[in-house]
């Protein structure tokens, strides 16, 4: 009888143990999870700063540049197929690559006209957007971490018995697909 009370104790507690690492490793996976989420919705905030300022963009260099009309519709475009994607990592970043394009066609477009770089208001919304492309870096920057953080938990051992038991995922990192997009729009001249 003995010996069963002793059996008895040691696998209460070995499960009690189990029990503990679990709620652990599930409450650092929501906390991950969570941090994901609140990652992504800087960016978005950040990302509608920038959607936020490419009418105005547009608007003053259409003043000087009237007949460049395929690279402002070109432009307006790419901020819309950006705007209205919601729904995946990946295709947000395929249309944010898509309107960095798109901006420096418009900085190009802008480079031949003199007046329009002296002109304030271009000046200012040049300041602006690069103001926001240096928080978008810093808010793609800190997603990754924390998407490459919950991926971690999510793929090792033993947080991933805990991961699969209640369906957490691993989350799509935000990269931009080719070199040229990885540098920000000149916006200086």
């Amino acid at each position: 009888m003995e010996v069963f009370m002793i059996t008895l104790t040691v696998i209460i507690i070995i499960a009690v143990i189990i029990l503990i690492v679990a709620v652990f490793l599930y409450n650092r996976l929501v906390k991950l999870r969570n941090l994901s989420e609140q990652a992504w919705s800087d960016i978005d905030v950040q990302l509608q700063r920038r959607y936020n300022l490419i009418p105005n963009l547009v608007e003053t260099v259409k003043g000087y540049a009237i007949h460049e009309r395929e690279t402002f519709e070109n432009v307006i475009k790419a901020r819309q197929q950006a705007v209205n994607i919601k729904d995946s990592v990946p295709k947000k970043a395929r249309a944010e690559n898509f309107l960095t394009q798109a901006l420096r066609q418009l900085f190009a477009v802008a480079e031949a006209y003199p007046e329009l770089k002296a002109n304030q208001n271009f000046l200012e919304l040049q300041d602006q957007l690069e103001e926001v492309e240096n928080h978008i870096q810093l808010a793609r920057r800190y997603y990754n971490a924390v998407a490459r953080d919950l991926n971690n938990a999510v793929q090792m051992f033993p947080s991933n018995i805990v991961a699969n038991t209640f369906a957490f995922h691993i989350k799509d990192y935000f990269e931009l697909e080719d070199v040229g997009a990885r540098i920000a729009p000149e916006v200086r001249f």
